[in-house]
C-alpha cells in the first residue's frame, strides 16, 4: 500500500514549531560537532562526545528558536518592504 505525499503533511499552523525543530536540530548539530571536534579532537571517542553535547544543544536551541523566532521576524519585517 502506497500512502500519498499529502497525507504525510502537517497542518500548516504546525509550520513555526517544525521550523524551530529543523533549525535547532541542524545548527545544534553542525555547532555541536565543530565545538567538540576544536575542543577534544576527533578521536575514538568523538562520537559520544559529540551525541552527549549535541543532546544539551538541542535542548537549549528548540527552545531558543521558540522564543527568538518571531522577535526576529517582526524585526526582518521592518528593514524589507
Amino acid at each position: 500500500m502506497r500512502l500519498a505525499a499529502h497525507s504525510l503533511k502537517l497542518p500548516e499552523r504546525f509550520a513555526p514549531v517544525l521550523f524551530a525543530l529543523i533549525m535547532s536540530a541542524t545548527l545544534g548539530g553542525v555547532m555541536s560537532a565543530i565545538i567538540t571536534a576544536v575542543n577534544t579532537g576527533i578521536d575514538s571517542g568523538f562520537p559520544s562526545r559529540w551525541l552527549r553535547s549535541y543532546a544539551l544543544a538541542i535542548s537549549l536551541a528548540f527552545p531558543g528558536v521558540m522564543l527568538v523566532a518571531p522577535v526576529v521576524r517582526r524585526f526582518v519585517a521592518r528593514l524589507t518592504d
